[in-house]
């Protein structure tokens, strides 16, 4: 797998967790705790894709 190739599978990968961490923000029924761990998801992927693509 090339750097470009996993660069844009961590995007994706970011999107849609971006995308289900707004859902369950907007559902009452979610746990606070799953939001938190799935941030803490979101901010690793951000991280990796900052250094790879420096």
């Amino acid at each position: 797998m090339t750097v470009a190739s996993h660069l844009q599978e961590l995007r994706r990968k970011h999107e849609t967790l971006s995308d289900t961490v707004e859902r369950a923000q907007r559902s009452p029924a979610t746990d606070a705790l799953k939001i938190a761990e799935m941030k803490k998801q979101k901010l690793k992927l951000k991280e990796e894709i900052t250094r790879l693509s420096q």
